[in-house]
């Protein structure tokens, strides 16, 4: 069975030097195609009740997941700890109360919650890039 880092591993090998051209010739943009049309068999999965594919159809996703972080890494933009750290703050930041004091009572307060924390996160993302903060 293999580990998350050899996975890695095996990623970077692809892109590598002596990898696959195919893998090796990808962009985020050539990407897109085969994103969405990975991210579509999950959901037949899903629809058709299919444990064994769906795993395989999850993996695809992360495959495309990886491969995205893979470029970035290369083009020295962020890495995939950068993208499983992002992750992990955002989480935590939308689930106070899970993590932190908050206290919900319901699933609609807890959605309502969720889309005031985004929507508060997406204000500062755009102040900063607009040189405001």
């Amino acid at each position: 069975m293999y580990t998350y880092p050899e996975l890695l591993g095996i990623i970077g090998e692809l892109r590598g030097e002596h990898g696959c051209p195919w893998d090796r010739a990808q962009t985020h943009e050539s990407m897109i195609p085969c994103l969405r049309d990975e991210c579509e068999e999950v959901i037949e999965a899903i629809g058709r009740g299919d444990d064994e594919d769906l795993c395989e159809e999850l993996g695809d996703v992360l495959l495309q997941v990886l491969l995205h972080a893979q470029i970035a890494k290369e083009e020295g933009r962020f890495t995939m700890e950068d993208v499983v750290n992002t992750l992990a703050e955002k989480m935590v930041r939308r689930h106070p109360h899970v993590f932190g004091d908050e206290e919900y009572g319901s699933l609609e307060e807890n959605k309502k919650r969720w889309e005031e924390i985004k929507r508060a996160e997406k204000e500062l993302k755009k102040r900063r890039r607009n040189g405001e903060i």
